[in-house]
């Protein structure tokens, strides 16, 4: 029975050394591919050129944010000729859409951390059966052969504690990692949020520039023309539709 707890503590420790290796790959291709995309992303959304920021969004699939960004995005552009009506019910919509993507995202950071925390909280007292069972073999061992020397049950007990040792050597390092990644994907949801944060204000204030700007159609700013040009045909009377033109 000791022999078979270390094999399972190795399992445990096989299994949380893949999942700290996933995770940290997994983390840092998030972060190559976000930075590339925030670079891209800033100029896109100051000149609110929409689609070609869901382009690169749809193209970065290892990045966190653009994941994120991306179902709000088509949200958006599928509602954004209802900005000028409905502002409010478009802004609330993309709002719940990256609430929604967040929580997703969060579930991802945190993929296979159970494992970890399992194996960080498990390991030592599967390795302290180990050594429970060794020292009950040794004992049984002295009432079966009649001996009670020490050297009849040194080496039963050496072999135990060797289990519990590797329990302790198993459990350690995965705590760490736990910790580690736990505070790396704490600091990316923080980011995230960030984001979306800024997203919507993004929009939000874009809405109040068109507010402010669409109330002569007649010479219509880029944005509201912008807007305005996806807006349905049947929804713009004729003077309307010869401003945007």
């Amino acid at each position: 029975m000791a022999r078979g707890v270390t094999f399972v503590l190795l399992a445990m420790g096989i299994a949380s050394l893949a999942v700290a290796i996933e995770r940290l790959i997994a983390f840092a291709r998030s972060r190559r591919q976000s930075a590339g995309f925030s670079a891209k992303a800033g100029a896109l959304i100051a000149d609110r050129n929409y689609d070609r920021l869901l382009h690169e969004a749809e193209a970065c699939t290892a990045s966190h944010l653009a994941r994120m960004l991306a179902p709000a995005l088509k949200i958006y552009l599928t509602h954004e000729w209802q900005m000028l009506d409905k502002p409010v019910a478009v802004v609330e919509l993309v709002r719940r859409e990256l609430t929604r993507k967040q929580e997703e995202v969060a579930a991802d950071l945190r993929r296979g951390l159970g494992v970890l925390a399992s194996v960080g909280s498990v390991a030592p007292f599967v390795g302290l059966l180990g050594t429970v069972v060794g020292i009950i073999a040794a004992f049984s061992k002295i009432s079966i052969t009649g001996s009670g020397g020490l050297g009849s049950v040194a080496g039963g007990i050496s072999e135990a504690l060797v289990v519990t040792a590797l329990g302790l050597v198993i459990a350690i390092p995965a705590v760490l990692i736990f910790n580690a990644l736990s505070t790396r994907a704490d600091k990316i949801q923080q980011g995230l949020a960030t984001s979306a944060g800024e997203f919507v204000d993004h929009i939000e204030f874009g809405q109040e520039l068109l507010n402010a700007n669409t109330g002569d159609l007649a010479t219509p700013t880029p944005a509201a023309a912008h807007v305005v040009a996806r807006r349905s045909p049947e929804r713009l009377d004729g003077s309307q539709v010869a401003a945007v033109s």
